[in-house]
């Protein structure tokens, strides 16, 4: 075990407290994982950078994975702090390729919150995990004085069964690969900002948040080799493929006009001043996959997938040339730009 850093090591001269953006899914909250927590408890399991460990259990392995949530509103259309607090840590499960089973969960709940919103967000944690064939095994439940919270947070841990051969890990990304998102991107983020801003418009935005371990599950029965999943949480799909690019050392190619993003969720992207690519989801993924796997895991998805979303193939890995790893995206009219992280805020509290 390596010695205890004995000063901290943000640069605390240009961030002295937490802000916001620390939460965002950009540079200053992997700054803040890299720099701080992945330095204080640094172990191989963490080096994986992945959404949930896999650690050996006698003959096979788990993955295990735990999650806060925080959105404002509480409730919105699509979901609610309970539904996304299962569904995520469903997600994470599945993005180690396991089977999700047993879930704990903690509640902080605020004094004066109304018994029957909670228990709206309970029955919504008890049907989301009924939904997504997990059991919430064990918790706990901790009150806090008027003004100490907001209404209620939600934290969640979870465990699922790895299958013997599955292997996914971003270490696996290599050049040929196809790079697949599950679905239309950017329904979330925008779902919870219209509630926020009192936006309206002719067809409402729904949050896609929903469990995604069927498709995966599909793609594992179809005998694909998946090289690497990833939810697109915090940072939206942008994020989550330029954390991958770097961690794997290659470079992506990501064409434009292949990811789909719905009008209303453009209009109001727009309408907002946000990227899309940056938006939160809770319901999509990206799965990179060698070429020649390409057509049955976009079939396999799509066998599993909720009716009305659609798996696309957006991009593919190449060698990182001289400039190092990264994310190119090409427009319509063959325009290129380099993809980041965000170095602010762009959502807060959108999960």
């Amino acid at each position: 075990m390596g010695a205890f850093p004995a000063s901290c090591p943000i640069p605390l001269e240009r961030y002295p407290v937490i802000t916001m953006a620390h939460g965002g899914g950009g540079r200053l909250m992997r700054d803040l994982i890299d720099k701080m927590f992945a330095t204080a408890f640094d172990n191989r399991w963490l080096r994986e950078a992945h959404d949930s460990a896999a650690l050996e259990a006698g003959e096979g392995r788990v993955a295990f994975t735990t999650d806060g949530f925080v959105v404002s509103p509480r409730f919105f259309p699509g979901g609610d702090i309970g539904s996304l607090a299962v569904n995520g840590t469903v997600n994470d499960l599945a993005m180690s390729g396991a089977v999700p089973q047993y879930l704990a969960s903690s509640l902080i709940v605020e004094e004066g919150l109304a018994m029957d919103e909670l228990w709206r967000v309970v029955s919504s944690m008890a049907r989301a995990a009924s939904e997504a064939g997990v059991e919430i095994v064990t918790g706990d439940t901790k009150v806090v004085g008027h003004g100490a919270g907001d209404g209620v947070y939600v934290t969640t841990s979870g465990v699922g069964r790895i299958a013997a051969g599955v292997d996914v890990s971003p270490a696996r990304v290599r050049a040929g690969d196809a790079l697949i998102v599950s679905g239309d991107v950017g329904r979330h983020g925008v779902a919870i900002m219209a509630v926020r801003e009192g936006l309206e418009f002719d067809t409402e935005i729904e949050s896609d948040c929903a469990p995604v371990h069927r498709e995966v599950r599909a793609l594992f029965d179809a005998g694909v080799d998946v090289h690497c999943l990833r939810d697109l949480t915090r940072g939206g799909m942008a994020s989550a493929v330029v954390e991958i690019a770097q961690s794997a050392g290659v470079e992506v190619e990501i064409e434009e006009p292949k990811i789909e993003v719905r009008d209303e969720v453009r209009a109001a992207c727009e309408m907002l001043g946000l990227d899309p690519l940056y938006v939160a989801n809770e319901g999509r993924f990206v799965a990179f996959v060698p070429e020649c796997d390409t057509v049955a895991a976009v079939q396999a998805i799509a066998s599993a997938a909720p009716e009305g979303v659609a798996p696309r193939v957006v991009g593919r890995v190449v060698d990182a040339g001289p400039g190092g790893s990264g994310v190119m995206l090409r427009s319509s009219i063959g325009a290129e730009r380099a993809l980041d992280l965000l170095s602010g805020e762009q959502l807060p509290r959108i999960c």
